[in-house]
Parts: structure tokens; sequence; C-alpha cells
């Protein structure tokens, strides 16, 4: 039998501090390096964070878009990516933000959560805004693989704020009855952003994890983390990219500092 995600969530957590490292590999971010705008330049970016930051956070977040835009040669790198991180044994969070109705969001959940996938990862990031009930084959999928989810609730980018101000309260009891009587965490985690000013919600119900992106280029500090969640400290996982990617011969010594700096703030 195979640990659920929670079950590997937490564990890695505890081994390893509370940080996620998203691989954005943006063509700034490849200029930076020195590297070419192509699928060269993005797998030689892409698989050096994954060797330097896989074996020191808790887990790493690749975001499929960098990837899509160079069409089956992007994608073909992610794979290999992804391949890389699960040889590692490192939690693979794949942003994908997919959302869809009946048979296209099973089939979303097949691809990317699905074992024998090539593009299978631990979790995926979800949007329920085709409304929550949609991401039911998700769930499902995720309960039938040991994976997870994290749905969009409260995101970090300013623009969200008045919509998701409209409905994120829902979002979060729904989040919590899918994972009602589970421990460590449910299936089902959501993403709220640590840049965020305050959160009027009670998240001590909600059962999964918390995704927090911000940290770094989007200014939001390992101390946003301990006021903004402390009641769910233990269940918080920060993200940081470009702050930890700038330069290629610094990764693991920022992904080093960043996490023992979340760590002491959610301690």
């Amino acid at each position: 039998m195979h640990e659920s995600f929670g079950t590997r969530l937490r564990a890695a957590l505890d081994k390893r501090g509370p940080l996620c490292v998203g691989i954005d590999p943006h063509p700034a971010l490849l200029d930076a390096w020195g590297l070419e705008d192509s699928p060269a330049g993005l797998e030689r970016f892409s698989r050096t964070v994954a060797e330097a930051a896989g074996d020191v956070a808790a887990a790493v977040k690749p975001q499929s878009a960098f990837f899509e835009r160079w069409g089956s040669r992007g994608v073909a790198v992610l794979e290999r990516v992804l391949g890389d991180l699960r040889e590692a044994g490192t939690l693979v969070v794949l942003d994908v933000k997919r959302g869809d109705i009946g048979s296209t969001m099973a089939a979303y959940a097949e691809a990317y959560l699905d074992h024998g996938s090539p593009l299978a990862a631990d979790a995926i990031t979800v949007s329920p805004y085709l409304g929550f009930g949609s991401l039911a084959g998700a769930i499902a999928s995720a309960r039938a693989n040991d994976a997870g989810l994290f749905v969009l609730a409260r995101t970090s980018n300013p623009e969200a704020a008045e919509l998701q101000e409209a409905v994120a309260g829902r979002i979060l009891e729904a989040v919590a009855e899918a994972n009602a009587g589970e421990v460590p965490f449910g299936p089902v985690g959501v993403v709220i952003g640590a840049t965020l000013p305050s959160v009027e919600h009670d998240l001590t119900r909600l059962g999964g994890p918390i995704l927090a992106p911000g940290l770094g280029a989007q200014e939001a500090t390992p101390a946003d983390l301990a006021r903004l969640f402390g009641p769910v400290r233990h269940a918080v996982l920060p993200s940081v990219s470009r702050a930890v990617c700038g330069d290629p011969g610094r990764i693991r010594e920022l992904v080093t500092r960043y996490r023992d700096e979340c760590a002491d703030a959610l301690r």
C-alpha cells in the first residue's frame, strides 16, 4: 500500500522543514543565467534547480506554463524534470491550475495524478471557479492515487481579491468537508497567498495543507507566515521561486536560508 499524500507531506515537512521551491523558468531568468530561451535552456535551468533544491526543500513546484510554451519539446523537458524529482524522492506540486467539468476534469486528473502518467505529480493546483463540485472527479482521482490537490482560495495576485473574497468562505468550507476525519492531512489543500494583509477566515477546520506563495519577489516574508497562519502554522507550505533561483551557484544556500527562516517563524 502507498502512503497518502498527507502522510508524505507531513513527513517531508518534519524532515526538511517548511519550504516549497518553485521552478519558474521564464525568459528573464534564463537570460540571467546566460542561457538561451529555448528547450535546451529550459532543461538546463529546470534540472539544475531540481538537483540543487530537491533534497533540501519539502517540495518542488514546477510551473507547467513555462514548459508548455515550447509545445511537445517543453512538455518532454517537464517529464524529465518530474522523473528527476521522483528518483530523488522529492514531493512534487505541479502548478497547472486546471479547472473543468465532468470527463474533461477527469482527463486532467488522469494526466497529472495517475501513477502511470509521465506527468504524474504528488499534487497539483486546481481552480474551483466552475463550482467546487466540478472538482469531484479530481478529488476521487487524488484519493485513488494517494495524491493531493491545492485549491485556489485566496491567491497572492492583487487582482484576485474582489472575486475570491466573495467565494473564499464557501471554498474553505467545502475543503474542510472533503478532508473530514483524515489525519495528518486530507488530500485537499488550499492556496492562500503569503502576501495578503490578513486572512478573515477560520482555517483551523481545513484538515488540509496550505500552500502559501509570495515569498521573495512578491515581497512576503517569513514573519508574514506567522502573522497570517499562526493557528495553523503546522499546516503551512510556504513557496519561493525567483528569490532563490537568480544565481545558479547559490540556489542551495538560498533555499536553505529561506527554509530555516520559515521554520523559525512557524515554530
